[in-house]
Formats: structure tokens, C-alpha cells, sequence
């Protein structure tokens, strides 16, 4: 690996913990899209790489430790979703791999417009 390779993982990384900290965002705005653009991978190998990267952050709980401190996590509520988070992960990933990477693509672009445009108009 080169030390530009390097430093884009690097900044990715950086990026996407922070905003992940910050907002609760991280791997499918930050990560994929720079993975596959400055990077050149292909969606679906950005997509996996990008889920492989947040198993060991989430695993230890360094960002999670802040907000447990302040009292700001509902643990039923986390529970439950992590739960069928794991059941969706799996049909969604393998329904990812089983279409064409251009559909993938473009519903990951699509889905991005639509929350970013619920985001910025919404209460």
C-alpha cells in the first residue's frame, strides 16, 4: 500500500468517525462514496468494506462510552434494532450481490437524495 492510499483510508476513517460520533452518519456517506470514487472500488466491494470496518469500532463501543456517560441511550430500543438490524443486513446484503452494480449504485444515490432532502426541508 502507498502512503496516498494510506492517507485517503486515513482521512476516510477520521471522517467518517467523526461524523458517525457527531450525527450518527459515517459509513454509507462517507465511506462508500470514497471508496469508490477516490479509491476506484466497486460499490458493492465499498458497501462491504464499509460494513467489515464498522464491526470493530461498534465491537469495543469508543463512541458509544461518550453517550452512555450522559445518560443518551435507550439500550431496549438499541436492542430491538440491532436485532433486526443483523436480520435486514443479511437479506439486504445478499440482495446487493444477487443485482447489477449499476442498480446498486443508483439506489444508493437515490436513497441519499431522498434523506438528504427530508433532512434539509423537514421539522
Amino acid at each position: 500500500m502507498d502512503v496516498s492510499t494510506f492517507l485517503v483510508l486515513a482521512v476516510t476513517g477520521l471522517a467518517a468517525g467523526f461524523l458517525g460520533g457527531m450525527v450518527g452518519v459515517g459509513g454509507g456517506i462517507i465511506m462508500v462514496p470514497m471508496m469508490v470514487f477516490v479509491l476506484g472500488m466497486t460499490q458493492k466491494t465499498a458497501q462491504g468494506t464499509s460494513l467489515a470496518v464498522m464491526m470493530i469500532p461498534i465491537s469495543i463501543g469508543v463512541a458509544v462510552y461518550n453517550y452512555w456517560k450522559q445518560g443518551e441511550i435507550n439500550f431496549t430500543y438499541a436492542f430491538i434494532i440491532a436485532g433486526f438490524f443483523a436480520i435486514g443486513g443479511f437479506f439486504g446484503s445478499r440482495l446487493a450481490l444477487s443485482i447489477d452494480q449499476q442498480w446498486v449504485k443508483k439506489i444508493f444515490a437515490i436513497l441519499m437524495l431522498i434523506v438528504a432532502v427530508k433532512m434539509f426541508f423537514g421539522k
